[in-house]
């Protein structure tokens, strides 16, 4: 898998998700599974209902990095996606939808706005702990399958810097699923999406995702000419 593949193939999973929800009318009136129905519902899901898309993102890159060309053997490989995924999925959902990732986001941002800081840096505070919780999760993952020995040296020169970079393109992506409702999405997952819900959604989705991406193509292009360090 080329370095556009490996960043193209987490979008192009988003984008279908939106697209399989829309054609198959899913909302929560649809028969769902019991072990899946009560994800169906709650307070995080009516008001940040793309979160279930970031998911879709974040299972699809730990796929990517597992399937990517690199040294790593298939049990390293196997090992990174189920603790990446296994991590991801708790941190997501458990004990519902939301799980830490949004139950601290919007309680930091909560507390922020509380404490009278203006509505912006609460909002920001807030995806930015989103943000770094769901990369950790990611990263974990891809960081199994794909770490080796550095040098102190090329840790401060290129992985911590690599790192910051990932948590800005999450953080920028955190805060433009958070806007899904102002921008204009309807009531999903309480009704079905309509055409004009699904274009509302995928836009955004590009929007937030597309850095994240082009920088996931521009590391993994760059393990390719020299590799060494680590891509997460």
């Amino acid at each position: 898998m080329n370095s556009f593949a490996a960043a193209g193939l987490p979008l192009a999973a988003a984008l279908a998700c939106i697209l399989a929800a829309t054609l198959g009318g899913l909302d929560q009136n649809s028969a769902l599974p019991p072990g899946l129905a009560p994800y169906a519902y709650g307070f995080f899901l009516d008001r940040y209902p793309l979160f279930a898309v970031a998911i879709v993102y974040g299972l699809a890159r730990l796929i990517a990095a597992a399937t990517a060309p690199g040294p790593a053997g298939f049990p390293r490989r196997a090992a990174g996606l189920a603790v990446g995924a296994a991590t991801l999925l708790a941190l997501s959902l458990y004990p519902t939808f939301g799980g830490l990732i949004l139950r601290g986001a919007f309680g930091s941002g909560s507390m922020a706005f509380l404490n009278q800081q203006p509505m912006g840096m609460a909002y920001a505070l807030g995806s930015a702990l989103g943000a770094a919780l769901f990369g950790t999760a990611m990263g974990l993952g891809v960081i199994a399958m794909t770490a080796r020995r550095v040098s102190l040296r090329r840790f401060a020169r290129r992985t911590l810097p690599a790192a910051l970079a990932a948590f800005l393109a999450l953080w920028f992506a955190f805060a433009v699923l958070g806007l899904a409702h102002a921008a204009g999405l309807g009531p999903w997952p309480r009704r079905a999406l309509t055409a004009g819900d699904a274009l509302i959604a995928a836009g955004l989705v590009v929007v937030a995702f597309l850095p994240h991406a082009l920088l996931v193509a521009w590391r993994t292009g760059a393990e390719e000419v020299r590799p060494a360090g680590v891509v997460t």
